[in-house]
């Protein structure tokens, strides 16, 4: 069970287990990237959702954000050491969504087939 403060730990894992943030954290594994480089490795992520993401993450401590002096001004991200901790948990669990998405496809088509009221009622909330 978890401890402590649940309103708080409920922020941090929404934040956390959101889909946008598992995608940027592990997009930043590797090296630094520019906004651009991560739009086009995550390109269904919009321009907007890319933008507060990295905001929250920043603020959050689990990304620095580094701006040149340079005309036009250069952005970069990268992991900070709370977020390569991060890193170590969220790369797993993304290979599995990689690696089971066949069969979640499946379960899915099978249960609306099956269902297609729940179906409606699962789009529409």
């Amino acid at each position: 069970m978890v401890e402590g403060d649940c309103a708080e730990v409920g922020d941090i894992l929404s934040r956390v287990g959101d889909k946008w943030t598992v995608l940027v954290i592990v997009a930043l594994a590797d090296k630094p990237m520019h906004f651009n480089e991560l739009k086009r490795l995550i390109d269904a992520i919009s321009a907007k959702m890319l933008a507060a993401t990295l905001k929250a993450l920043v603020r959050d401590g689990m990304v620095t954000r580094h701006a040149t002096d340079d005309l036009p001004p250069r952005v970069s991200y990268d992991l900070t050491p709370l977020g390569r901790n991060l890193l170590l948990v969220v790369r797993d669990l993304a290979l599995w969504a990689v690696n089971n998405r066949g069969g979640i496809r499946a379960a899915r088509l099978s249960y609306d087939t099956a269902n297609p009221l729940a179906r409606r009622l699962i789009k529409a909330g």
